[in-house]
């Protein structure tokens, strides 16, 4: 069963299809609140993974691929839902919008406000599953805010699971330069770079790294050198480069066989 939901602007409450967890009055959503989709047939008293899915920067397309993967994902875990963001000023093919700006998608819309923008929507969800641990996926773009998420709000998410991530931003932005140029690289930004803020991550964050080995948009090194860091930190990660995979790599099968590895080897809430 798939049911939608907006988020709403100025306190309104999130619609979902499963039953609402007992205890005290569920808190207005996020002024900010994001535009998202809900997967999964567990009734919230019983959903024990909550999955929040980022899409991509999608520079050139409106992105709703990431329906699908929360779809597969939700069926694929047990005992979970899975959510679906829109992230900050990003509209899908359907019209549906979440508050805020775009961006130019050089790598530009990895910053505080929009990662605090996810993390505000990820503790409203997180209300309703009180009983779930929260493993976010985040592809491309998507994935280095689950990454810059997952250290400046340490402790938010139990697990991250980053496909296609430019990790290292100043050395990919120096890269996507010369595979497309533009002024708009040489424009400076305020996005946060993932693999500096590694210490600030909890160590007990479980992590899974997937690139793959024919990605030309964020290629191996930016994935390698992330996963070493977070190695180094002591962060237990599972890192794996697909071969014969490109950029594209959210809907292969070795994403969800990967979040299933960390999922079940989460421990569980009391």
């Amino acid at each position: 069963m798939r049911s939608s939901l907006a988020l709403l602007l100025l306190g309104a409450s999130l619609a979902a299809c499963a039953p609402r967890v007992g205890g005290p009055a569920e808190p207005p959503a996020p002024a900010n609140g994001l535009y998202s989709q809900s997967f999964g047939n567990t009734p919230a008293k019983q959903v024990r993974t909550l999955i929040v899915v980022l899409h991509g920067d999608a520079p050139t397309t409106k992105p709703d691929y990431h329906y699908a993967f929360a779809r597969a994902a939700s069926e694929a875990v047990p005992n979970s839902v899975a959510v679906a963001l829109l992230r900050p000023g990003y509209e899908d093919p359907q019209g549906h919008r979440s508050p805020g700006e775009r961006g130019e998608t050089t790598g530009d819309n990895y910053t505080a406000d929009r990662i605090g923008a996810v993390a505000a929507t990820i503790r409203h969800l997180q209300h309703r599953y009180g009983l779930a641990r929260t493993v976010l996926v985040g592809h491309s773009g998507g994935a280095a805010i689950a990454a810059d998420l997952a250290a400046t709000h340490p402790g938010l998410i139990d697990g991250i699971v980053l496909v296609s991530c430019p990790c290292a931003l100043p050395e990919w932005r120096k890269y996507m330069k010369k595979v497309s140029p533009t002024p708009l690289w040489d424009a400076p930004v305020t996005s946060l770079d993932p693999v500096k803020l590694v210490g600030g991550m909890a160590p007990t964050l479980r992590a899974a790294v997937l690139v793959g080995a024919d990605d030309k948009t964020t290629p191996v090194r930016f994935s390698r050198t992330y996963a070493e860091a977070l190695s180094l930190r002591g962060i237990a990660t599972d890192y794996r480069i697909i071969p014969g995979k490109d950029h594209e790599l959210l809907g292969d099968p070795e994403v969800i066989s990967a979040l299933q590895r960390l999922a079940a080897a989460l421990p569980g809430k009391s």
